[in-house]
Order: structure tokens, then C-alpha cells, then sequence
């Protein structure tokens, strides 16, 4: 973690098209942009001083007027399943965390965007937080940077998708967002595909299809029930942006072929699992590209709501499997460590309100 001065810049918040304007106003060349761009996401870069094919006066200079940040893990949990999670402390004390799923010879980092969140979703633990802050582009990135260091030293590299399904809801934080992905996808830093990263939304119908229109990532949809009734109480956005708005924006979703949109369920026992929620849902998505992912509740102590039986998890994917859907059961990993899907709530004591 860095300590340093607020009045420096951080070069990891900015993108390589501001790091050019940044060096331009200081009458240097533009490609001084691009070898400080690499350097900053290169493996094991801490200070100026190691990017070496900088001037020494230069590197001087630019250690006295801005810095660069780093994230290491405060804390790091591995699950029975091989799912780690990571605690990270933030400059002001505060704690995200992210949780790392390798799936064979793959993994997947699930990213934070904010500490805590607004949305108040009634079975997502990380609600029950409430909203605290933001996270800047470079905390966002940093998580990413700091895991990808942690792999390398099992000689693991392989980082293949990144999902911002963390702490937070990403659209909710959009400046940071956007700037952030810019970082992610640029070549020239850690060049990810944008078909490797998945945005995921509770709702935020407008900053959807602005989304689309910003960036090429894939989109995913926290549903989660197949009418306002039930969706308005599991979600309090859903008064805001009932159903149909939200699926409105997303059939304006500049999607490119062959591409689909992901539907996240998560189905509650006596809520939302019922064979008529089943043929509802699947009568409500008719006509968008998309494909569904269910999920069975990850319980807590915290939340009231309970997991269907097999049965009944079964009866569901069948129905929306007659109506020729594709759909993806997804297993709970890192249940045992609450790095689950909704599990993530750090209880660090500064994590509290100001």
C-alpha cells in the first residue's frame, strides 16, 4: 500500500491518453508516456527509479512531483475449493476485497468498485454495509496488478477474466469505471480482452446503454425475480428503474454479434423459485440475446432468506431450458471463507462511517 503526499498525482488514476497530455504540458515527447504507461503495470515496479530506460533526471523529477500506487493483500483466505480472497487496506483505512476463482487451468478475479454499497439489495451482505465511498480507477486497477503479482509467485500467470461483480455497483461509480477499463484493455499496460471482462449491473438503466456505447465489455444483469413485485422488494433500484425500463436499456445495449447478455438469478426459496416465476422469467427475457445464470442463496447469518432444495433448483432450470434458453448452474465457491457471491462484507473496524 502507498502513503503519499495528497497534492501528488496518482499516474495509476490516469489513462494513457491523459499520462500523454500530462507529460506533453511538461515539454517532453509523447512516447515518454507510453514507456512511464508500461512500466507502471509491469510485475515488481515499485518507484521510479527501476524504470530504467528513463533518464535519471527524469525519474528524479517525476518522483518529486507525482507518485504511483500499489495494493498488497492485508489479508488473504483460501477456501477448501482452491477460491482465495483478498483483504485489501486502503491509504485511508478503509478495506475491499477480491476473490480470485480458478476454474481448472483458468481463473477469475471477481473486482471491487466501491466500499460498501447503496443498492441495498436484501440478500447481498455487502449491502448491509451501506454506502462509504468510491474507489478511484487506480484502487479499482490496483486489485488486479496486486493479484496478478500474488499468482506470479506460484508461477501462475494465467489470469483469464475479470468480472466487477465485488464489492459495489460498478455503474453507480461510472468516471472510475470507464477510466478504469480503459486502463485494464490498454496494449500498451495490462492489455485484458474486452471479451474477458464482464460488467455486472443491479440496474442502473441510463449508464447501461452509455455503457455499451463507451466500452466493448460483456454485460451482466443482477435479476434476480421476474416481476416488479417481487424485484422491488429483493431490490430497492427497481423502484427507480422497474423492469421493463431495465430491460428497455438492455435491448438498446450495443451488443455485437454472437454475444449475449447474462441474466444473474439467484434463486430464494419461497421468494423467487417457483415453477410460475420459472415461466415468467422466461416468457419476460423472449427476444434478447442472453443466456441465464442461476444461482441457489448463499445463506448467512445476517440475511432472513434460505436455498431452495435440489428439486426444486432442477425444476427451474428445466423450465427455462424447454423454453430453449441456455442455462449455466453455477456451484457456490468460497462459501466456507464468505467469498461466496453476496458474502463479501469486510468487517474491519474503519471500514465504519466517518
Amino acid at each position: 500500500m502507498s502513503l503519499s503526499t495528497p497534492s501528488k498525482i496518482d499516474l495509476k488514476n490516469l489513462t494513457l491518453s491523459e499520462l500523454t497530455n500530462f507529460v506533453s504540458d511538461r515539454g517532453l515527447p509523447s512516447f515518454r508516456a507510453k514507456q512511464i504507461f508500461s512500466w507502471l503495470y509491469r510485475p515488481g515496479i515499485t518507484s521510479f527509479e527501476q524504470m530504467t530506460d528513463l533518464s535519471k533526471a527524469l525519474r528524479e523529477s517525476l518522483a518529486d512531483e507525482v507518485f504511483f500506487s500499489t495494493l498488497s493483500p492485508s489479508v488473504k483466505e483460501v477456501s477448501t475449493d482452491g477460491t482465495i480472497k483478498y483483504g485489501f487496506l486502503l491509504s485511508d483505512g478503509k478495506m475491499i476485497e477480491s476473490v480470485l476463482i480458478p476454474e481448472g487451468d483458468r481463473n477469475t478475479l471477481c473486482v471491487s468498485s466501491q466500499v460498501g454499497c447503496a443498492m441495498d439489495c436484501k440478500f447481498c451482505l455487502t449491502g448491509t454495509m451501506g454506502f462509504i465511498r468510491n474507489l478511484t480507477a487506480a484502487e479499482i486497477v490496483n486489485q488486479v496488478c496486486a493479484v496478478l503479482e500474488d499468482m506470479k509467485k506460484t508461477g501462475q500467470d494465467n489470469l483469464n477474466n475479470l468480472v466487477f461483480m465485488g464489492m459495489g455497483e460498478p455503474l453507480a461509480n461510472f468516471d472510475n469505471l470507464i477510466k478504469s477499463l480503459e486502463i485494464l484493455m490498454d496494449d500498451q499496460g495490462l492489455d485484458f480482452s474486452d471479451r474477458r471482462i464482464t460488467v455486472s449491473t443491479c440496474g442502473i438503466a441510463p449508464k447501461i446503454v452509455e455503457l455499451g456505447k463507451l466500452v466493448k465489455v460483456n454485460l451482466a444483469i443482477s435479476l434476480h425475480a421476474a416481476d416488479n413485485t417481487t424485484r422491488d422488494m429483493l431490490m430497492p433500484i427497481n423502484k427507480t428503474f422497474p423492469i421493463e425500463v431495465l430491460l428497455d436499456a438492455c435491448r438498446a445495449f450495443p451488443l455485437p454479434k454472437r454475444k449475449r447478455i447474462m441474466f444473474e438469478y439467484i434463486l430464494i426459496k419461497d421468494v423467487n423459485d417457483s415453477d410460475r416465476d420459472a415461466h415468467k422469467l422466461a416468457a419476460l427475457l423472449q427476444g434478447i440475446p442472453c443466456k441465464i445464470n442461476l444461482l441457489p442463496c448463499n445463506e448467512a447469518p445476517a440475511l432472513p432468506y434460505k436455498r431452495p432444495s435440489n428439486n426444486r433448483v432442477n425444476s427451474f432450470q428445466q423450465i427455462l431450458w424447454d423454453a430453449e434458453y441456455t442455462v449455466i448452474l453455477r456451484s457456490s465457491r468460497g462459501a466456507d471463507i464468505s467469498a461466496a457471491c453476496g458474502q463479501l462484507a469486510t468487517k474491519h473496524k474503519k471500514n465504519a462511517q466517518p
